[in-house]
């Protein structure tokens, strides 16, 4: 364990809370917690958007598997997953949205192997 693994293990033992990742502050909306406030605002808009009939079958973090569990030589690799923040109809088609701020390696990479096995979806990457 590093020195600022160690400081980060002791400050959450102290507060019993660990600090977001990226600063991001929780809110709740109609009762459904979002990891940020951006993620709960697009969700407020998708809703008007519903009572507006412009979109339908709004589903929060659908999981879709980029790579199944497998084993090799005896060890177990774990499925790779992808979960983006939003997944609705709209004129007939599955669109699939993600609330950024701030977009890591790791997002990055899952976002590449999404689209490429999702092409007949329209992705949308929003950075409120």
């Amino acid at each position: 364990m590093t020195s600022k693994e160690y400081r980060e293990a002791a400050r959450k033992k102290r507060n019993g809370k660990s600090k977001p990742k990226y600063n991001n502050k929780k809110i709740t909306v109609l009762g459904i917690e979002f990891d940020s406030k951006a993620e709960g605002r697009r969700y407020s808009e998708l809703l008007l958007l519903i009572k507006a009939g412009q979109i339908t079958e709004l589903e929060l973090q659908p999981e879709y598997i980029l790579q199944p569990s497998f084993r090799y030589e005896g060890k177990a690799y774990r499925s790779i997953k992808y979960t983006p923040d939003f997944r609705y109809m709209k004129d007939g088609k599955v669109v699939v949205e993600e609330v950024k701020g701030f977009a890591d390696t790791s997002y990055k990479i899952r976002k590449r192997l999404f689209l490429f096995q999702n092409p007949d979806l329209s992705f949308y990457e929003l950075n409120l």
